[in-house]
C-alpha cells in the first residue's frame, strides 16, 4: 500500500541585507519537517551562508540583494539594478514553482508587512493560491515604524483578501503588534502569536566564561561596533582576556581592512556554532537583530546591544529598550558609540546579572508549525498546546 503523500508547506523566504531572516525561517523550517510536514523553501536571495533547513527541498529564484541598508535599490547576481524585464522572469519562475509544488499550505515570510518591492511577484502568487490553500504570514516580533496611512491600509486590505493567518513571532506579554503596526485592530482576527524563534536553552554555567565576543550579523552595517570594540578593548577590565570579533560575509572591505591591524584579536567571517561561543564568554557585544537576542537569552549572556537606526530604522532601538528594563542588557545607542561609552557598557555588562527568561515565551518555531498543521486541517489554532 501506497504511503499517503505528506502534508507539504510552500515557504517563501526573501532576504536582502542580513542574515537574520533566513536563520528565523530555517529554524521555523525545521520546526515544521518535526511536525509531520514537508516544506518546499524558495529563497530569493543570495545564499552568503549555509543554513539547517532540516532536510527540507529548496528552489533557488534568480537571486536579488539591497544595494544598501536603504533598501532603495536592488541588484541582480551580476549586480546589476533589476529591471521590468527581470521582474516578469522571475514572477514566472515563482507561479511555475507554486503550481507543480501543488503544496497545501503557503507561508510568506514578511509580506504584505515588508518585502512590499515584491508585489510585482508576490500579489500574482497570492491570486493563484487564495482559495486553494490556507496562507499565512511570518512576521517578527517589532515592525519598522511607518507613518503612512496609505501604507497601512494597502496591508490591511492584503491581509484582509489573501491571508488566513498572520504569524507573528512575538510574545504578546512583551510587546504586541499593534504597538508598532497602526492597522492591527482592522486583522485581529488574523492575528496568532507564536512565541519568539528561540534556539533551546543552553546550560552555560556563568562562572566558567570569559573574554569577550563582539558579533556584526551579517556585516553589512556592522563596521561601526567592529571599529569602536578595537580601542574599547584597553578600556575595560577584560582588557587582557580573548577577545574575538565575528565580522558576518557581508561586512564592507573598508572596514574588514581597517581590523587587519587590530592586536591580539581572533577575527572570523562566520561562526557556524555562534551558540557555543556565546555560552563561553563573560561579555558579548552585538546590534540588537532578533536572531542575535534570542541566542543571548537562550544562552543568558551577559550583553551590551548597540542598536541599528540608522536610515530610519527603529525596530532594533525597540528590541533592545524593551528587553534592557527585564533582561539586563546595556544599551549603546548608535550616535553614542565610541571606544569609551562602549568599555563602560562592557564594564558595566560584567557587573550586571544575566538575562532572565522566566516568563518569555521562545517557543516560537515549534508553535508556527502547529499554527501552519491547524490551518492545513481547517481547525482554528486556540493556542493551547
Amino acid at each position: 500500500m501506497t504511503a499517503p503523500r505528506r502534508v507539504r508547506v510552500l515557504f517563501y523566504v526573501q532576504h536582502l541585507l542580513g542574515i537574520g531572516h533566513q536563520v528565523r525561517a530555517a529554524a521555523i523550517t525545521r520546526a515544521i519537517q518535526r511536525h509531520g510536514m514537508d516544506v518546499l523553501y524558495v529563497s530569493g536571495g543570495f545564499s552568503e551562508t549555509a543554513h539547517d533547513l532540516g532536510g527540507a527541498d529548496i528552489v533557488q529564484l534568480p537571486p536579488v540583494r539591497a544595494a544598501d541598508a536603504t533598501f532603495g535599490t536592488l541588484l541582480d547576481a551580476s549586480g546589476q539594478p533589476i529591471d521590468d524585464d527581470w521582474k516578469q522572469r522571475r514572477k514566472e519562475a515563482l507561479l511555475t514553482i507554486f503550481d507543480a509544488a501543488k503544496p497545501d499550505a503557503l507561508l510568506i515570510e514578511s509580506f504584505p508587512f515588508g518585502r512590499r518591492q515584491f508585489r510585482f511577484e508576490l500579489l500574482p502568487l497570492l491570486e493563484s493560491a487564495v482559495g486553494r490553500v490556507p496562507i499565512a504570514a511570518s512576521v517578527r516580533d517589532i515592525l519598522v515604524a511607518k507613518n503612512d496611512p496609505k501604507r497601512t491600509q494597502s496591508v490591511v486590505d492584503t491581509v484582509n483578501a489573501y491571508f488566513d493567518a498572520v504569524i507573528v513571532h512575538g510574545d504578546p506579554r512583551i510587546v504586541r503588534l499593534d504597538e508598532t503596526f497602526a492597522g492591527a485592530e482592522a486583522i485581529a482576527d488574523r492575528i496568532q502569536y507564536s512565541g519568539f524563534v528561540a534556539p533551546s536553552l543552553a546550560d552555560a554555567p556563568q562562572e566558567a566564561r570569559s573574554g569577550v565576543v563582539v558579533s556584526a550579523g551579517g556585516g553589512a552595517v556592522g563596521g561601526p561596533i567592529l571599529r569602536a570594540a578595537v580601542p574599547a578593548r584597553a578600556l575595560t577590565r577584560l582588557s587582557d582576556a580573548p577577545w574575538r570579533l565575528v565580522t558576518g560575509p557581508n561586512l564592507p572591505t573598508l572596514d574588514r581592512k581597517a581590523l587587519l591591524a587590530a592586536q591580539n584579536v581572533t577575527i572570523d567571517t562566520y561562526i557556524e556554532n555562534f551558540r557555543d561561543i556565546l555560552c563561553k564568554v563573560a561579555v558579548s557585544v552585538s546590534q540588537a537583530g532578533y536572531n542575535t537576542v534570542m541566542d543571548l537569552l537562550a544562552t543568558r549572556t551577559r550583553s551590551v546591544l548597540v542598536p541599528f537606526s540608522r536610515h530610519g530604522e527603529t525596530e532594533q532601538t525597540r528590541r533592545a529598550a524593551l528587553l534592557s528594563q527585564r533582561n539586563n542588557f546595556q544599551v549603546v545607542a548608535e550616535s553614542d558609540l565610541s571606544a569609551a561609552t562602549l568599555a563602560a557598557a562592557i564594564d558595566a555588562a560584567l557587573d550586571a546579572p544575566p538575562p532572565d527568561t522566566s516568563g518569555i515565551d521562545l517557543d516560537g518555531a515549534t508553535k508556527t508549525a502547529k499554527i501552519m498543521a491547524e490551518l492545513v486541517s481547517g481547525r482554528p489554532f486556540s493556542g493551547r498546546l
